[in-house]
């Protein structure tokens, strides 16, 4: 089993420490919010999307070290992201900290510095919340496009 200064580390410090993108965006296109049950962390998240792919992105991060470092990541790697890749990279995530998959690379590769936290089962949810944010507010961003659409019809 991992020992806590695995899972806080000084490059865990210095992600969460650089945290991005804290203000929420006055006309999403789709949002959401992630909260952990478990230790109370909540993570909301604002999104725009333009040509299929993030042109902005806003987020309040009221979340521990963990969370906070996940979500600095995402802040700073978000803009450009197609919807798919953003789905894959939190369908990579979980699969790190709950299968024991490989991390993130590429442009991500700074996630890897998570997967100790595979080996705390009550840390993962917190660390996960900004993928499942993200995810729930892309979907947010479907419907209201799909009901903007019929509107139009």
């Amino acid at each position: 089993m991992a020992n806590l200064d695995e899972i806080y580390n000084t490059r865990i410090l210095e992600l969460a420490g650089a945290i991005s993108r804290t203000d929420r965006l006055a006309n999403p296109d789709g949002t959401a919010t992630g909260h952990s049950k478990l230790c109370g962390s909540t993570i909301t998240v604002d999104l725009k999307l333009q040509d299929g792919r993030v042109s902005d992105f806003g987020q309040s991060v009221k979340a521990c070290l963990l969370g906070q470092a996940a979500a600095s990541v995402m802040a700073r790697e978000i803009v450009g992201s197609t919807p798919d890749e953003l789905r894959s990279v939190g369908r990579t995530m979980r699969a790190m900290l709950k299968e024991e998959g490989a991390a993130p690379t590429g442009r991500w590769a700074d996630l890897a510095v998570l997967e100790p936290v595979r080996n705390y089962k009550a840390r993962q949810a917190s660390t996960l919340l900004v993928f499942d944010a993200v995810e729930k507010a892309l979907e947010d961003a479907a419907v209201r496009a799909a009901s903007d659409l019929q509107a139009v019809r």
